[in-house]
């Protein structure tokens, strides 16, 4: 008995919780329209160095992709309940590629430079002292 109440009461607070299980993938330079389930009234970038959001009407917003990175999105009702809770990536709008060594994995963005992905919000290259290489010519 006791376990199924315990059960029914973890149940109930997961579906209460706004959804984080999906991110938002967004390309640089480049904007990715979003839908909201419910009429917003705040919305709130993580870094926005990284991504900048507009809100076209209660319903609808885009984020735009303005460096690599992830950051995140918040966006709440007017009773202030959390309605949208995503993570945001910005990527290479055109090619991407990952790196593994010693079990860790490093993820890059490509273009005219290869950027290292990170979650800082800074330059992932700065924060580890790496230098960015160009990408070839053609």
């Amino acid at each position: 008995m006791r376990g199924t109440v315990f059960f029914a009461a973890a149940a109930a607070l997961l579906a209460a919780q706004p959804a984080l299980a999906e991110t938002l993938t967004v390309r640089l330079d480049q904007n990715t329209a979003v839908r909201l389930s419910a009429p917003a009234r705040d919305v709130v970038i993580g870094n926005p160095n990284i991504a900048d959001v507009n809100l076209l009407d209660a319903r609808h917003l885009v984020v735009l992709g303005k460096a690599y990175g992830v950051t995140n999105l918040l966006v709440m009702d007017a009773a202030g309940r959390t309605i949208l809770d995503r993570q945001v990536v910005v990527g290479s709008p055109d090619a991407s590629m990952s790196y593994y060594r010693g079990g860790e994995a490093r993820a890059y963005a490509c273009t005219e430079r290869c950027e290292r992905v990170g979650g800082s919000g800074e330059s992932s290259a700065a924060a580890s002292g790496e230098a960015a290489a160009p990408a070839p010519t053609p």
